[in-house]
């Protein structure tokens, strides 16, 4: 079950975390992968364009060596599966518009993609929050996933198959104390969601939200300690979630099993929600 042989895959924000993990997973399922990201290993500009973005944890990820957009590719490519790493920014409509043209073009069709691309680095309570980060929080997390999914569109429509999975958070659904522009955007990402399932069924484009909860990636790494301890309270299970935990249901609703399930936000959270104590 959950064969995902010979479907093309492109995943937005993939150099790291949880974008690398579900491109690995989706390539285990027999899927071809295109990474893609504003930060990849052997670009010349890759300082530049840390520093460009205007993020704290891009810069960080850049420093530390977090960036495995094409070490990605090349694991994958050891699977047997066909996959390349492509330097995108998902607020450059044009680059998007090139880069899919391009995937297109190269391996035939697009079949996946999943909307994994988001800034998390901005933390202020509202009245200490700046117009710049929540415009560019926007920009990325919300207008970013729109763009991608507004490109993939017609080649979706054309072959009359499609998955589209949009990352929200707990953040969206229960909000997050100094997290006005995160949590707003992906609860708008929830309603993006839902808006592309309705319009893609009579298509066969199914449309989904993974709501992940708190999960043991390199940006949890860079947090507080003792906060992070006290939100892994919060689960049920007193600890952070996997990065396979959130790749494993992406998989599920990226196949044909899955063909009947659209429009739903599915909570991959370990109970975070739950009156717990």
């Amino acid at each position: 079950m959950f064969d995902l042989t010979g479907k093309v895959a492109i995943v937005t924000g993939a150099s790291r975390g949880l974008g690398r993990q579900d491109s690995l997973t989706l390539a285990k399922q027999g899927a071809d992968v295109v990474i893609t990201d504003i930060l990849i290993e052997d670009d010349p500009d890759l300082q530049t364009t840390a520093e460009g973005a205007n993020s704290a944890l891009a810069q960080v990820a850049t420093s530390q060596g977090w960036v495995y957009s094409n070490a990605t590719a090349e694991e994958i490519r050891k699977m047997g599966r066909r996959s390349t790493a492509i330097k995108m920014d998902v607020t450059n409509r044009e680059q998007i518009k090139e880069v899919f043209a391009k995937v297109k073009e190269e391996f035939g069709r697009i079949d996946i993609l999943i909307n994994n691309a988001a800034t998390l680095d901005n933390v202020a309570q509202i009245q200490n929050m700046s117009y710049e980060l929540w415009d560019r929080d926007v920009k990325v997390n919300l207008t970013g996933a729109f763009n991608c999914t507004k490109e993939v569109w017609p080649y979706m429509q054309e072959q009359k198959w499609g998955r589209v999975i949009f990352m929200a958070s707990v953040a969206g659904t229960m909000g997050g104390f100094g997290q006005a522009s995160y949590s707003a955007t992906k609860a708008a990402a929830v309603a993006l969601a839902k808006t592309c399932a309705l319009e893609g069924g009579r298509h066969n484009i199914t449309a989904n939200a993974i709501v992940p909860g708190i999960i043991g990636t390199e940006a949890f790494q860079m947090g507080n300690a003792q906060m992070n301890e006290r939100i892994a309270a919060r689960t049920v299970f007193k600890r952070p979630g996997k990065p396979e935990d959130i790749a494993a249901t992406i998989a599920f609703l990226c196949s044909e099993e899955a063909g009947y399930i659209t429009g739903t936000a599915i909570e991959v959270a370990g109970g975070i929600p739950l009156f717990v104590f």
